[in-house]
């Protein structure tokens, strides 16, 4: 049997005082042609690293937003898809509740590294909008509204949430 290697990620769900939540705009090269998924700042832990200092530098890097404390962890998702993480077999999404004013995007990566990273944009969604999309662009998870309503109403129970795709 095969070891499955997941690569560990850490993201945040960050809301303003409106309730929108922070997206990054993904552009992924595929043979085919691009896919554009719109999912939450953050990234990989790296070796030796915490979840909480991955997820402050991942913040600080992509966006500029510091965090002081530990955000509450609210989702987890298992993603088990070879194609999903260069170089793994999957990955696996630790998601963390940020709640701040609204700002500007700018973090410390130039938009060179952010298009290394395959980000080239970011944005403020209203939950109505995220429902209500119907273009061609994905969201990450696939169904963001539903676990995402949960949360602004407050209906989360306190046990993390797992997410599907």
């Amino acid at each position: 049997m095969a070891l499955v290697r997941l690569r560990r990620s850490v993201r945040a769900i960050v809301l303003d005082e409106g309730d929108r939540v922070l997206l990054c705009r993904f552009v992924i090269p595929e043979p085919g042609g691009a896919v554009v998924v719109w999912a939450a700042p953050g990234g990989g832990v790296e070796r030796g690293e915490s979840v909480l200092a991955a997820l402050q530098r991942e913040l600080r890097e992509e966006t500029g937003l510091v965090i002081d404390g530990e955000p509450p962890h609210v989702w987890h998702q298992e993603v088990i898809d070879p194609g999903h993480a260069v170089d793994y077999d999957g990955v696996i999404n630790d998601y963390f509740l940020v709640r701040t004013a609204s700002f500007r995007p700018r973090g410390a990566l130039s938009d060179d590294e952010l298009a290394a990273e395959n980000i080239e944009g970011f944005r403020w969604w209203g939950l109505r909008e995220i429902a209500g999309y119907r273009g061609t662009d994905l969201f990450s998870p696939r169904d963001l509204a539903t676990p995402l309503a949960a949360l602004i109403a407050g209906r989360a129970s306190g046990a993390v949430v797992r997410l599907g795709l």
